[in-house]
């Protein structure tokens, strides 16, 4: 596993984990559960970082140097890309490997460098590649027609690895689209922790108000703002008991209270009426999640593309209603009206309607939180998803 700037050390120690880190984290222990020998390769961001680190029986996290020992935002890694890969390939020559999976589009070209330094007689690893957000996608859905470097590259590394793993059907489509071989692409979504994200989980204490929440980074393309806007309309229509936690980590560096977005969502709660009725957590560490989602009678899920529906995920395995919009990995992993309900992408009228939906049917919200259960009981468990990423490797060609 390639990982340049997202280390699954995060979500083992609880620390705030992005979802790239949960995913690389417990699909690397399930494959090991499986029997498979597992290295994730990660650029070491501290000083302090060990150089091996065993993160669980079978999986070995490895820090390479590749720039400053320190953290950096991953618009700044590229240059350092092409370290990262040797010292992968050079890691690599002692121990070969079968599989070299990368995570992200930088991720991806170590992987493609690294292992065509490595290739020869007795080694032949296949490269495979998951996108965790695609820049074609994101330009869409940002209105821009804008393309650049990171577009060109993210193609080149679609079509030049043996395999793509796709998050969603959104991203299959995608890739069609840039020209990647159909017979290349294999879709298996993300998982969740069955365990930690249950059911039987105590809920945090609350004020007394009902409760919605929103996860996500600070950027604007997670639609934090629909929400805020949605709780304004129900406060027009006066629905006074109800209060919106957000939850996340800032985008930029620094104070998460400097944050430009975090400041644009506190003005307008303000505009709104509604400052003590937004509540801004920050971020939070991962074994905390699931007493705060079964505090919640709804999590809204905004974004305006989403490839993994990891926190959908999440609040389903806490038997919590979602309502989500109808992009990316949200309309693979929740039904409509079974484990949640589906509103328009940018349409904070429709977000408030379905939120009045739930507020006045309690049975309902009931039976959608069970549903959504069930549901990822039966197919998003990370056994299973280590099951199908296992089948995937297996179904890769070389032609």
């Amino acid at each position: 596993m390639v990982s340049a700037h997202a280390s699954p050390l995060t979500s083992a120690q609880g620390d705030d984990a992005s979802g790239q880190s949960v995913h690389v984290a417990a699909l690397s222990d399930a494959l090991a559960g499986r029997g498979h020998s597992v290295s994730v390769y990660c650029r070491r961001d501290a000083r302090a970082l060990p150089e091996r680190v065993q993160l669980a029986s079978g999986v070995e996290v490895i820090h390479v140097e590749a720039g400053p020992a320190r953290a950096l935002p991953a618009n700044e890694l590229l240059p350092f890309m092409g370290a990262f890969a040797k010292a992968v390939a050079d890691d690599s020559w002692h121990r070969p490997a079968d599989i070299i999976h990368g995570y992200s589009w930088m991720s991806g070209l170590a992987a493609l460098e690294a292992a065509h330094a490595v290739r020869s007689l007795r080694s032949q690893p296949a490269v495979v590649e998951t996108f965790h957000h695609m820049d074609t996608v994101i330009h869409r859905c940002e209105d821009s027609g804008e393309t650049g470097q990171r577009h060109w590259m993210e193609t080149a590394v679609a079509r030049r690895v043996d395999q793509v793993v796709a998050t969603c059907t959104d991203h299959v489509d995608e890739l069609t689209s840039l020209g990647v071989d159909p017979r290349r692409i294999r879709m298996v979504s993300c998982g969740v922790d069955l365990t930690l994200f249950s059911d039987t989980v105590e809920p945090e204490p609350t004020s007394g108000r009902r409760r919605i929440a929103v996860i996500g980074r600070m950027v604007e393309r997670e639609g934090i703002d629909l929400a805020i806007r949605a709780l304004g309309l129900l406060a027009d229509q006066g629905v006074e008991d109800l209060e919106l936690h957000i939850v996340g980590r800032s985008s930029a560096e620094g104070h998460f209270w400097a944050d430009p977005e975090v400041l644009r969502l506190r003005r307008l709660a303000a505009e709104l009426g509604l400052a003590n009725r937004v509540v801004f957590r920050g971020r939070q560490r991962h074994q905390a999640m699931p007493g705060l989602l079964r505090s919640c009678m709804a999590v809204v899920c905004a974004s305006w593309d989403e490839p993994f529906g990891l926190v959908a995920l999440e609040a389903m395995a806490c038997a919590v209603p979602t309502i989500v919009a109808a992009v990316g990995g949200l309309q693979n992993s929740v039904l409509d009206g079974v484990t949640g309900l589906y509103v328009p992408p940018g349409d904070p009228e429709a977000l408030a309607r379905a939120l009045l939906q739930l507020l006045g049917d309690p049975v309902s919200c009931r039976r959608l939180g069970q549903a959504g259960r069930r549901r990822v009981e039966h197919s998003y468990s990370w056994e299973h998803i280590a099951k199908l990423t296992e089948d995937a490797y297996r179904q890769i060609t070389f032609s």
